[in-house]
């Protein structure tokens, strides 16, 4: 389950407080990195909990129900939903079972914020649609829950905040690990019952060695990477660059020197998407336009072995090499992960210092130079 979309953002967390702490021990920060890594796998569990917790809380309300219409004598509510066989093949899935049986926190801990997800879920179209509807297949009650799931815990800001509560880990995660809990529900197969697998934590041991090498690399070679740096900006202060800036050039040099298989598109791409949720307002941009220097000076000088693309600029008759696509027009994010609030780095420098308008000013006339 742990892609490297998620490495890479734990990597950059967990260099920017290496840095930080008083304690630099590489070791331990390594341990940290897959703790925190770790740490998105339970989400992914609890948040499977939480269809299996819904659905208990509708079968103590349904129970409630029922025993009003026996004393009334009016006609007793549908099982339809308490009953739905997705959610109860996963309540039988063992994996999930003997996880929450080792967790502190349960879903029961937070009646309240049950029932009202419950109520939520009780009185939309997509309920009663449901509930009304003739068909009556193992197909429809798992569609059920990816639609209940998309509408209601995807984006859910109380959900967010009682995750948050329970995990700082958890803060960025959440948006990644939807995608996996949706792939699960979609993937699952009537037939399998109680055996069904969930998603497996690591897909394979290469994942595991790609966050090792880059996370130690990024660190050991700080010194080597930031020297690239200060090579591609020559024209003004290297130590007045955001901090945050620079360590995700650092990480993004690592992946580029270390990882031989990976396109140096691909790795621009990734850190330019994370400079946008993480620093600086125009810090996509820039690192766009840095690292894409840096890259090709290198290779340039035989000290990367990769290839980046030539694109003939049609106007001027020349080459022009462009290895990631275009940072976004003003520079805002375009994914709406909230950033981290353990430690904001966004007004950080190398020296400290941090003057954002003649930055800013500096950034510009470097490219209007270019």
């Amino acid at each position: 389950m742990i892609n490297r979309e998620i490495i890479r953002i734990k990597i950059v967390q967990l260099t920017y407080a290496y840095y930080q702490n008083g304690n630099k021990n590489i070791d331990s920060a390594e341990k940290e990195l897959f703790f925190s890594l770790s740490k998105a796998y339970d989400l992914y569990n609890y948040l499977l909990a939480l269809i299996v917790a819904v659905t208990k809380e509708a079968g103590r309300r349904l129970e409630v129900a029922q025993a009003r219409a026996k004393r009334e004598g009016t006609k007793e509510p549908s099982q339809k939903f308490v009953y739905n066989r997705f959610a109860l093949q996963l309540s039988e899935i063992k994996a999930l079972n003997d996880f929450m049986s080792t967790q502190k926190m349960t879903w029961e801990d937070s009646a309240m914020f049950l029932g009202q997800l419950f109520e939520q879920i009780e009185s939309s179209d997509i309920y009663q649609e449901y509930m009304n509807s003739e068909e009556d297949s193992y197909e429809a009650d798992r569609e059920l829950w990816r639609k209940l799931y998309r509408t209601f815990i995807q984006d859910n800001q109380d959900l967010d905040s009682l995750l948050e509560d329970q995990s700082l880990y958890w803060n960025d995660d959440k948006e990644i690990v939807d995608t996996f809990v949706l792939k699960t529900i979609k993937r699952f197969n009537e037939q399998n019952g109680a055996k069904e697998e969930l998603l497996p934590e690591w897909d394979s041991e290469e994942e595991k060695e790609f966050a090792r090498k880059l996370f130690r690399s990024a660190i050991l070679n700080a010194d080597e990477y930031q020297h690239y740096m200060s090579e591609a900006s020559r024209n003004w202060d290297f130590s007045r660059l955001a901090y945050m800036d620079v360590i995700l050039m650092q990480i993004a040099i690592a992946e580029m020197m270390t990882l031989p298989n990976i396109p140096i598109s691909v790795t621009i791409n990734e850190y330019v998407d994370i400079a946008k949720l993480y620093s600086t307002y125009k810090s996509g941009g820039y690192i766009n336009g840095m690292l894409d220097s840096i890259a090709r000076n290198l290779i340039r000088t035989g000290r990367l072995m990769k290839h980046i693309d030539p694109i003939k600029n049609q106007k001027y008759g020349k080459e022009k090499t462009v290895s990631a696509r275009a940072p976004h027009k003003q520079g805002k994010p375009t994914k709406t992960r909230p950033r981290i609030k353990k430690e904001e780095p966004t007004g950080e420098t190398i020296s400290d210092v941090t003057d954002i308008q003649e930055i800013k000013k500096e950034i510009e006339e470097l490219k209007n130079n270019k």
